[in-house]
């Protein structure tokens, strides 16, 4: 389900805006009266309205801090020259006012498009009582300890409860079960030998001496692919 915030002073524009939202689409939807209204970390909107008008042009320096924390930025305004602010900030459309159903329609299937990838792209996990989206792609190896995982990534790692198995089938093909106790990402791989294989950011993780064959082939048609794409 997206999560969507209207920034609007304009209350009568931005309940209808609300309204059209939520009859388009699977959302949980919110109001504010201002860009600036919203908490500081964007509170995990995944799309954003925000007006930008000529008396708040502070608003395009929201909207950059927002794209920053991974909201979709649409940019709305009644003065068309917010167009090109808009493209400078990055965000992700710039609306005139006023919204036609038709733009709104084709906006909500992009975003909803553009949601399915990422959360393919990416692994849910639970620590500590937190929830996390992390990019499978920042992660270099999955380690397992007694009946903890450990995600060992670019910047941090991060362990919870779940079995090896659940946590292999959820990554997908471009991880590889290299031993009982570890999983590795392929595109993290710089080199290999028997017992061993060697990281690129320097680490060494064991490999199953039973393992080397399988993993020379798996990784031999990883990289074949990667070439040809």
């Amino acid at each position: 389900m997206l999560r969507v915030a209207v920034c609007d002073e304009d209350t009568v524009f931005r309940e209808r805006l609300c309204g059209e939202i939520d009859a388009l689409a699977d959302c949980e939807v919110h109001q504010f009266e201002s860009g600036g209204a919203l908490p500081e970390n964007g509170d995990g909107f995944d799309l954003v309205f925000l007006e930008v008008e000529e008396e708040k042009k502070g608003e395009i320096k929201v909207a950059e801090k927002l794209r920053e924390s991974g909201a979709r930025v649409v940019v709305v305004s009644s003065v068309t020259e917010f167009a090109f602010a808009a493209y400078e900030a990055e965000a992700f459309q710039y609306l005139c006012k006023p919204i036609s159903r038709e733009r709104l329609v084709r906006l909500l299937k992009r975003v909803r498009e553009e949601q399915a990838i990422h959360e393919r792209e990416t692994f849910l996990v639970r620590s500590n009582g937190c929830h996390y989206r992390i990019e499978k792609g920042d992660i270099l190896y999955v380690e397992n300890m007694a009946r903890k995982v450990i995600l060992h990534m670019k910047h941090s790692e991060i362990a919870y409860y779940a079995k090896m198995r659940e946590v292999e089938e959820a990554l997908g093909t471009q991880f590889y079960r290299c031993h009982r106790g570890f999983l590795v990402n392929l595109d993290a791989v710089k080199g290999y030998e028997a017992g061993n294989i060697f990281l690129k950011n320097g680490e060494c993780i064991l490999m199953a001496k039973q393992k080397y064959n399988e993993f020379a082939e798996v990784y031999g048609a990883y990289l074949r692919k990667m070439q040809k794409g």
